[in-house]
């Protein structure tokens, strides 16, 4: 956890984008994580990407998202007063991420409300983003994360 993230929900500052860190995609790893979980061609057979609509391999969303939350739990959450999570409001890819990609993310605290039937958590709505070497936008995510009230 990075030394600036926020710990308790009051610590989330309305506006401030908190940075998650940098993930770099391998060939390899795009195919086995596709191979697994998300099987189309553009994902799993180099070949045949070329011949799609993506012109190459590309990672599933699923993986870049699944790599996105890694550096979230890594960089950004602390153990200790997150809570989990009931959803995410919305994914979208606008970009391919390709092998030798390196996306670089962050999250931005957009709203905080106190729970009203739970008065020791608050649930923080969130705005993810990553960009990948180029500076393109690639991935954006809204995001609901419940973290626990400083103690009285």
């Amino acid at each position: 956890m990075q030394s600036d993230a926020p710990r308790y929900w009051e610590d989330h500052e309305l506006g401030r984008k908190y940075p998650l860190g940098s993930t770099t995609f391998t060939e390899q790893e795009i195919v086995d994580f596709a191979r697994l979980y998300d099987p189309q061609s553009f994902h799993v057979d180099a070949e045949a990407a070329r011949e799609s609509l993506f012109g190459g391999l590309i990672a599933s969303g699923w993986h870049v998202t699944s790599k996105l939350m890694r550096l979230f739990v890594d960089n950004y959450i602390d153990t200790r007063t997150a809570l989990g999570s009931p959803g995410l409001d919305e994914v979208r890819w606008l970009k391919p991420v390709r092998p030798g990609d390196t996306l670089t993310a962050w999250v931005e605290c957009a709203s905080k409300v106190p729970s009203r039937s739970k008065p020791d958590l608050g649930v923080i709505h969130e705005h993810w983003g990553a960009t990948n070497q180029k500076g393109d936008l690639v991935v954006t995510m809204k995001g609901i994360n419940m973290v626990r009230r400083r103690p009285a």
